[in-house]
Formats: C-alpha cells, sequence, structure tokens
C-alpha cells in the first residue's frame, strides 16, 4: 500500500518536476508585469517630487498637508515626525487611502526608515532598494494621488528641528489636520 501510494505522487509531482518554466494560469488579482509597467512610468514622476528637509518642513507646516507615514504602526507608535497620520503600506487600499488622504489632490508628505541616519528603532535601515518610499510612492501614484513630495535627505531625528515624537499616540484615519 505505501509503496503504491509513493509510486502514485512520484507520477503526479513528475509533470511539474519535468517542466521547469511551467506557468501556472495567472491569478487575475495580480499583474506582476502592469506593476513594472507602473514603476516605470512613476520613476521620472517620482525624480521631480522629491524635496529636502526644509523644503520637506516648509510644506508640512502648510495647512491641509498631510505627512504620511506608511511604516507599521508599532515603529509608528515608537517615534515619528510629529503630525504624521499612520496607514502601514500593508492597508493601502482604495478606501483606506481615501479615508486617510481624502481628495486626491491634497498635499502629501511621505518619509521612511532611510531618511534617517540613527539606524536604530524605530527606523532601522532597509536595503536601499527596497526602501519604504519606494514603494509607497509607487502605490499612492498608482491609486490616483500625484500630489506627494518624498523626502530626499538623510536626518538626524534627534534634531529638534525634526519634531520627532515618541508618544505612540496613533493619530486616526480622519482625523483633519491643522
Amino acid at each position: 500500500m505505501l509503496r503504491s501510494c509513493c509510486a502514485l505522487l512520484l507520477v503526479a509531482a513528475a509533470p511539474l518536476a519535468a517542466a521547469p518554466g511551467l506557468a501556472l494560469a495567472a491569478n487575475p488579482q495580480i499583474d506582476y508585469r502592469g506593476f513594472q509597467r507602473l514603476a516605470a512610468e512613476v520613476q521620472p514622476y517620482r525624480q521631480s517630487r522629491l524635496i529636502d528637509w526644509p523644503a520637506f518642513a516648509a510644506l508640512a507646516a502648510r495647512r491641509n498637508t498631510l505627512i504620511l507615514d506608511a511604516r507599521s504602526e508599532s515603529a509608528f507608535a515608537q517615534g515619528h515626525i510629529a503630525g504624521a497620520v499612520n496607514l502601514p503600506l500593508t492597508d493601502f487600499t482604495a478606501q483606506s487611502l481615501a479615508r486617510t488622504i481624502g481628495r486626491r489632490d491634497r498635499p502629501i508628505l511621505i518619509y521612511c526608515n532611510n531618511n534617517f541616519r540613527n539606524n536604530r528603532a524605530p527606523v532601522m535601515l532597509k536595503s536601499v532598494q527596497l526602501a519604504l518610499n519606494i514603494q509607497t510612492f509607487i502605490n499612492l501614484y498608482g491609486y490616483g494621488y500625484r500630489n506627494v513630495r518624498e523626502l530626499n535627505a538623510v536626518i538626524d531625528f534627534n534634531d529638534p528641528a525634526v519634531h520627532w515624537t515618541g508618544t505612540g499616540t496613533r493619530i486616526a484615519a480622519n482625523a483633519p489636520r491643522r
């Protein structure tokens, strides 16, 4: 019995093992090539939206500007730029973004771990090709949010000008800012 079961498993698995590169039916809810096209489209636009710390701070002080922190909820609770709103990248959907941001033309500022030289919790450096800013920008753009500016500086969260807070207070997703 055991021998016949093993033989049956080997026969059933043989076509998969014998056919490297065999494409499974595509998941209609995942489009990697579409992601690649979107990333290529975003690249030059994103390049034009990178700003230094003084510009970031000046825009952050404007009424209706949203500082969006897409790090995990726990990292946000450990510390963030004062006034930032947390919506983890893993929670991005059309609905959650609309609730958090509101109108699509709203000015949005983003930053990530790789904008801080401290390299300690809650902003441990990520691989440069995987910095959260990249995925956050592509996602916001893909969902139709085009008024995004990205911090392009490396700063110290201990600098008083950064207004870093570690209170752990999570601002409600629909809370008005300023």
